[in-house]
């Protein structure tokens, strides 16, 4: 057997799309004989796969490369940040070379140039999932590649272009895969989820001999169809999204629909140039929950875009009041580098962001807590995703890994492993996490 002695570092920064490049390029490191050890002494290269969504990320990026550069001293960067012009080079002059992100031949390709893989590599180095930077029981599926909207605080289109969306088959058999390599939830994400297909006109392609067309909802049907819990990111609240809602009333995917939805002032949203009918978004979601009355709804704001008013603040609160969402993320507008949003006037003060994103938070956390008071005696099947010394850490259907709450469920059944699905009875709960014990039928 030939032997690859190539030791290299690798650090995966920014959000789960990122997440997914870094799993496709590891994949095809091991795949090729290269060894992945976890320290700068050791390896003989070190990739950093960064972010530049805003500033903190940018920074955050930047000061890891350079880390990365006086600890080892050989260092490939890929990732958003280097799609953000000559940033990385003027910063760090002395890395070996800079790409893009979803960039994994590129990658390779420079690695190769430093390091030369051995002459045969064995296949059967590679899991049959892959390599995965998320725990064994879960995974990102990454369903397309760039976005077609120009949001005006938003650069992602600039860095990774417009809508490409994966055919289909090859999406599906990565996701059978996945399951059966014990995969037990798998996470949907892309920039724009819903909007799945809409490139390739929604073009047939084929599953387990049989056509599936390259759309939304055939796909979370198809999804559905495998031995995992389905949970759907970053929905772009399309009309057709409605269709499935049923699904997750019939329990094919998990009831959980993460929509980022900004605003709801109408003329915020025209500047953000985001869909602009808060009013209607209310109605829809009214009739989702009537047709599936257990539906999680995640969403994120902005807070303090610029020219935003009190009034239309207020606007804002009031449509929080009324949605009545589970889970909600909020920030204030940031400036990026390269956005058309810079470009507007009257921004608001640091100061009124700050003060206004308290307040945001303060009612949101009092809507949170109430729905979750609601689940107290309730009985719910959770994933456990660690084993503690008095019980489990688990996550519910209306939990996504790392962004939404825990269930800590208190037992001393040494039998239960990571990955495993349990029935518990909730005991307790706060504005986040619920606290449970095991079900006894």
């Amino acid at each position: 057997m030939s032997q690859n002695n190539h030791k290299i570092g690798f650090i995966s920064l920014g959000c789960p799309k990122a997440t997914v490049d870094s799993e496709q390029i590891l994949t095809q490191l091991r795949a090729e004989g290269y060894e992945l050890v976890p320290d700068y002494d050791s390896a003989d290269l070190v990739v950093v796969n960064t972010c530049g969504f805003i500033d903190d990320a940018v920074e955050e990026s930047l000061d890891t490369i350079g880390e990365a550069l006086q600890e080892n001293g050989k260092v490939i960067v890929t990732g958003c940040l280097g799609a953000k012009g000559d940033v990385v080079q003027s910063a760090h002059p002395q890395v070996l070379a800079v790409t893009g992100p979803h960039a994994t031949t590129e990658v390779l390709e420079h690695i190769h140039t430093h390091l030369p893989p051995a002459h045969n590599p064995y296949e059967s180095l590679i899991p049959p999932g892959g390599l995965k930077l998320t725990p064994r029981h879960y995974a990102y599926m990454k369903i397309s590649e760039g976005c077609n909207h120009r949001c005006s605080f938003c650069i992602i289109p600039s860095m990774r272009g417009d809508l490409v969306s994966r055919p289909i088959g090859e999406v599906m058999q990565e996701a059978e895969n996945l399951v059966s390599a014990g995969v037990r939830e798998l996470l949907v994400v892309s920039q724009d989820t819903s909007a799945y297909g809409v490139d390739t006109r929604y073009r047939t392609g084929f599953w387990g001999g049989k056509p599936i067309k390259t759309r939304f909802k055939e796909l979370a049907e198809a999804m559905g169809d495998l031995d995992a819990w389905v949970r759907l990111h970053y929905v772009y609240p399309y009309p057709h999204v409605d269709e499935v809602i049923p699904l997750m009333a019939d329990g094919k995917v998990l009831p959980y629909l993460d929509i980022p939805l900004q605003h709801a002032n109408h003329d915020i949203l025209k500047a953000m140039k985001r869909p602009a009918n808060a009013e209607n978004m209310l109605r829809r979601i009214e009739n989702w929950r009537e047709i599936c009355p257990d539906i999680t709804l995640r969403s994120t704001f902005i807070v303090g875009f610029p020219g935003e008013t009190e009034t239309q603040f207020e606007e804002l609160l009031d449509f929080i009041k009324d949605a009545r969402l589970d889970r909600v993320g909020a920030f204030v507008y940031s400036p990026v580098e390269g956005a058309v949003a810079n470009n507007l006037p009257n921004h608001v003060a640091l100061d009124i962001q700050e003060e206004r994103l308290e307040r945001f938070m303060e009612l949101q956390a009092a809507i949170s807590a109430d729905k979750l008071q609601d689940k107290i005696g309730k009985r719910l099947t959770v994933l456990v995703d660690e084993l503690a010394e008095d019980g489990v850490i688990a996550r519910s259907k209306a939990d996504a890994p790392e962004i939404d709450g825990t269930v800590f469920v208190h037992t001393d059944d040494d039998s239960i492993r990571e990955g495993d699905f349990i029935e518990v009875e909730v005991l307790a709960a706060d504005e986040h996490d619920l606290w449970a014990q095991l079900s006894h039928n």
